[in-house]
């Protein structure tokens, strides 16, 4: 059964830091891209940030370049986000996402919800 599991979420001031934590099962986990995306209220969902497989290349949305970092741990079958210098604007439910390109899978967790606020 293929699971993807997030959590760290939770609320935190302005320009603190939180660290999402997606634990996988069920899949190859190092043969699949690792993304997480965001989705505030109201708006679409974004990528906010990816770390490829074999390799681990990893690509930034501009709105988090310097302030986010993607992790994975292929031994764990895990996938982390370190948000650092966080803005109100950062306020969305982050998911994680595992994709396969060549056999065109892909698989979706629940979502942690992450709220900027003073």
């Amino acid at each position: 059964q293929v699971q993807l599991v997030e959590s760290g979420g939770g609320l935190v001031q302005p320009g603190g830091s939180l660290r999402l934590s997606c634990a996988a099962s069920g899949f190859i986990f190092r043969s699949f891209d690792m993304r997480w995306y965001r989705q505030a209220p109201g708006k679409e969902r974004e990528l906010v940030a990816a770390i490829l497989r074999f390799g681990g290349s990893t690509q930034y949305a501009d709105s988090v370049k310097g302030r986010f970092t993607i992790s994975r741990d292929d031994d764990k079958n895990t996938v982390s986000l370190q948000m650092n210098s966080l803005k109100p604007e950062d306020t969305a439910m982050y998911y994680c996402n595992a994709d396969q390109p060549v056999f065109k899978v892909s698989h979706w967790g629940q979502g942690t919800q992450v709220t900027v606020s003073s």
